[in-house]
């Protein structure tokens, strides 16, 4: 099995998985985090019928919005 990697920094990608763990880390609950990612409001993308993220991109969005 073979493991996906940053290209940029040779590290692996620690991916989010799935509506019900994107809204873990972001502290909201299923229904908000599933609004929000139908909305262009987090940075995921959509990979068939699953949600995914960058737990990296996500936490440095939400730092930012809150600088």
């Amino acid at each position: 099995m073979t493991t996906q990697t940053d290209d940029k920094i040779g590290m692996p990608l620690d991916l989010v998985w799935g509506i019900k763990a994107i809204a873990k880390v972001i502290g909201r609950s299923e229904r908000q985090t599933y609004s929000m990612l139908v909305a262009g409001q987090l940075p995921a993308r959509r990979v068939g019928q699953r949600w995914v993220a960058k737990r990296e991109t996500i936490e440095r969005f939400f730092a930012e919005l809150a600088a």
